[in-house]
């Protein structure tokens, strides 16, 4: 008689926490593929849910998610399926999304780790609930990215005067090397500035807001250098305001670029920095 297969034991696997919230869809989670082959699924712990999924014990360690996440491609797939199912959890009510490759040796160990937590996720659910997370970007505008990023030295005559002139011609070079640098600094000065008054601008239209990290400009990347990263936590109902004024702001400043992106699920204010699991 041929046996039943085996359940795989809890310990023979780790778990992955997506989002903690207060309340699930089972039948949205079900639809949802999630990082891995296993089902995506609520784990209850102190009246909320972690939103979880079980990983491979084999692959669940440190080391082994540095190499998968150092793949561009593996990378991009992992933060998609992670996105999706966050703004998927986040569309039923408040969601407080965990960071990528949050990961805990078993389920008990994720229940344990999250309920010594609980009181700071129900603050998060609370800071959330109804608001969104709108992104601004300011860059140096495209003309005058390429002039502040021109070469610091002139070209030097293709002929320099000989005799009494010579003196002439090389302080004329020096002038025109400290008008570059002047030009540069100006440019950037006057971003610099904007990106502040937008900022404040914008924070004042928030419920909170954020200066992240400013970003590296990319190779082929034709914007000038990033001088504002904002995140701007904004009631869902006052979108439409916070949009027009993003506009005026572009309309009234050519020293900035700035790009508005959103609405998003509010990863900046959920305060996930705090939870990585334990591998």
């Amino acid at each position: 008689m041929r046996q039943p297969a085996r359940a795989v034991p809890p310990a023979a696997a780790a778990t992955y926490v997506f989002a903690v919230c207060r309340h699930v869809d089972e039948d949205v989670l079900s639809l949802l593929p999630g990082i891995t082959s296993a089902p995506v699924r609520a784990l209850p712990f102190e009246r909320l849910h972690a939103v979880v999924q079980e990983v491979p014990a084999a692959e669940a360690d440190r080391r082994s998610w540095t190499e998968r996440l150092s793949d561009p491609e593996e990378l991009e797939r992992c933060v998609r399926a992670h996105h999706q199912v966050v703004t998927a959890v986040a569309a039923h009510g408040p969601a407080a999304p965990m960071a990528l490759a949050t990961l805990y040796s078993s389920e008990e160990r994720a229940r344990q780790a999250l309920g010594a937590d609980v009181a700071r996720f129900h603050t998060v659910l609370d800071r959330v609930a109804g608001r969104v997370e709108w992104g601004v970007k300011g860059y140096l505008p495209a003309a005058s990215a390429s002039a502040a990023a021109g070469p610091v030295r002139a070209a030097a005559p293709a002929h320099m005067p000989a005799g009494p002139r010579a003196p002439d011609a090389g302080r004329a070079y020096l002038e025109r090397v400290r008008g570059t640098h002047r030009a540069r600094e100006e440019t950037r000065s006057a971003a610099l500035r904007a990106a502040e008054d937008t900022h404040s601008a914008l924070r004042s239209r928030a419920v909170a807001a954020r200066r992240l990290r400013i970003q590296d400009q990319q190779p082929g990347d034709r914007r000038g250098a990033q001088v504002l990263n904002g995140a701007y936590l904004v009631e869902e109902d006052r979108t439409e305001a916070f949009r027009e004024v993003v506009d005026t702001l572009r309309r009234r400043t050519g020293a900035l670029l700035i790009e508005l992106s959103g609405p998003w699920v509010p990863y900046s204010f959920a305060g996930e920095d705090r939870a990585h699991g334990d591998h």
